[in-house]
């Protein structure tokens, strides 16, 4: 009966996703057409199956009025979201990832209007992020917003997260397959897969992309020109050294993004303003560049048309990646996925121009290599940029060209502090912490069933009985695991269990409470007669003891 109603929930999601996904479309146009088009007076060249024009229009004043428009943008969206929701500066797909990983799935209310909008005025006004980011976190609230309507588990809305995310992310970029497999690839570094919630994302980026199509059509998002030629056998070796070209863009990528944050971080103002001045230096580098401005979806197309020159190229690319981590590193809204692709098609197109070839093939396998090394998610990457250019017949290019990229950003960055472009990424499950609850409730399960003849003897003695009777397990680390029940009076009491303040050397690994198991993480307070499961030094536990009653 669950299986039915999550297919229930997945087929409802994929229709929400995609609606969701217009909705943010026509606020996104809305608000271009306030800041770039009535202030600034200027228009970047836009995709020709969203109904733009694939040229630039400049006003009467030019460039000029950009910063004004940029800045004007980062300061409304600064204000608005650091006021109300700062879980929404950033990149949306990881603020979901983070959701997934640390909070049952759960994410406010608010988070999803407030997004939408503080998003659509970053990119409006020449922001330079992408769409994607947004979209993802709307749809990923919107599961999130469900599971509690209609009261799922935490497991549950885990999963309904992940296929809103694949779904509107589906709707926007008109990638069934791909956003399906990004859903659960995105959530672990080391390339691992939730692969048990992959039947769900399918369906409802399924879904998705069929209700989407009744807005927009079927066809792919950019347009590769027709009569390319496959891939000859000498053509992999120039795909291979665009791989590892790729491998080496990709490695700064993430240390440019979040080394600019670093920098934000420390200027002693309050982050509402941050957005403003990461605006206000886009706009003057688009007064020189402008083709860093917003999603530049255009100049992608532009660079498959192989109608950019070497040399412009070649500079978009750093600029691109320094515009991008201006706007999202100061607190903007935004997605790093577009700006990746874009970073990745000027590569393709300077590597392209470089080895004398046809620039579309490079331009699509650029964009695969670089955004599947930069955000760990190679399979992905390449089924979302084949779909999205309808460049099927490059596939194993790609696929050479994204693994070789993926290998050496790891191994550049295996000493480095910031590997990918998705910070709340784990290495794999087993760090997880929403994977955490699912294995100590199962072994606090199998320890209150005697379940467990291999690990419930200890020499003659019953690790159940010792934990229960106060006896402490030593750890490897000088460390042993104690469980306690708090007494009335402890300070303890009316802490929240994300974090109680157990001192120094001290760290609360989890409170069973009533036959069931709460981590850090949640909501929760304690309350007297919880039980805490402690790891502590002996110091640290005799300081603590005497907040447990005898009874441990």
């Amino acid at each position: 009966m669950r299986r039915r109603l999550l297919l229930l929930d997945t087929l409802i999601l994929g229709v929400v996703g995609a609606l969701s996904a217009q909705v943010f479309m026509f606020m996104l146009h809305l608000t271009q057409k306030v800041f770039m088009g009535a202030l600034a007076d200027y228009s970047p060249p836009m995709l020709t199956g969203e109904g733009g024009l694939l040229h630039q229009i400049l006003g009467p004043h030019g460039l000029w009025l950009i910063p004004v428009a940029t800045t004007l943008g980062g300061l409304i969206a600064g204000v608005l979201v650091y006021s109300l929701v700062p879980e929404a500066e950033g990149d949306g797909t990881d603020t979901a990832v983070r959701a997934f990983h640390t909070a049952g799935g759960y994410i406010r209310t608010r988070v999803t209007p407030l997004k939408a909008i503080a998003s659509a005025i970053i990119i409006g006004s020449g922001g330079s992020a992408g769409r994607e980011g947004p979209t993802s976190l709307i749809a990923a609230g919107v599961g999130s917003i469900y599971a509690s309507l209609v009261k799922r588990s935490d497991e549950e809305r885990r999963l309904l997260v992940l296929i809103g995310m694949a779904a509107g992310l589906s709707a926007i970029f008109r990638s069934p397959i791909g956003t399906a497999v990004f859903a659960v690839e995105v959530l672990y570094s080391d390339m691992e897969f939730d692969a048990g919630a992959l039947i769900h994302t399918l369906l409802g980026s399924v879904t998705a992309y069929a209700v989407n199509g009744l807005f927009v059509g079927f066809a792919p998002l950019f347009t590769v020109p027709s009569g390319l030629a496959a891939p000859s056998f000498t053509d992999y070796f120039r795909y291979a050294v665009l791989g590892l070209v790729a491998g080496v863009v990709s490695t700064l990528m993430p240390l440019v993004f979040y080394y600019v944050r670093d920098l934000f971080h420390a200027i002693p103002i309050p982050p509402h303003f941050k957005p403003a001045i990461g605006g206000l230096c886009v706009g003057l580098i688009a007064l020189a560049l402008p083709q860093v401005l917003a999603g530049g979806y255009g100049w992608i197309q532009e660079a498959i048309d192989g109608r950019l020159a070497i040399t412009l190229m070649l500079v978009l690319i750093f600029a691109k990646m320094m515009s991008f981590s201006l706007t999202l590193s100061s607190g903007g809204a935004g997605g790093v996925f577009a700006p990746s692709l874009y970073v990745g098609a000027m590569v393709g197109g300077f590597m392209a121009a470089v080895l004398h070839q046809p620039a579309a093939p490079f331009v699509i396998v650029g964009m695969a290599a670089v955004f599947g090394g930069a955000g760990r998610v190679p399979i992905a990457a390449m089924l979302m940029v084949t779909e999205m250019t309808g460049g099927y017949e490059f596939l194993v290019a790609a696929a050479l060209a994204v693994v070789l990229s993926v290998l050496l950003q790891s191994a550049l960055t295996r000493r480095l502090k910031y590997r990918s472009l998705y910070e709340a990424q784990v290495a794999t499950p087993a760090y997880s912490p929403a994977h955490h609850a699912e294995h100590l409730k199962n072994a606090f399960r199998l320890l209150r069933e005697h379940r467990t003849p291999a690990l419930s003897q200890v020499g003659h003695l019953d690790l159940r009985m010792l934990l229960e009777s106060g006896v402490p397990i030593d750890l490897p680390d000088q460390t042993r695991l104690t469980i306690g029940k708090l007494k009335a009076d402890s300070p303890l009491v009316d802490q929240p269990v994300a974090g109680p303040q157990l001192g120094p050397e001290a760290d609360l690994a989890a409170v069973l409470r009533d036959g069931y198991t709460l981590l850090p993480g949640g909501g929760a307070h304690l309350r007297a007669g919880d039980q805490l499961l402690v790891i502590a030094t002996p110091a640290a536990w005799d300081r603590l003891a005497g907040q447990f009653g005898d009874d441990k």
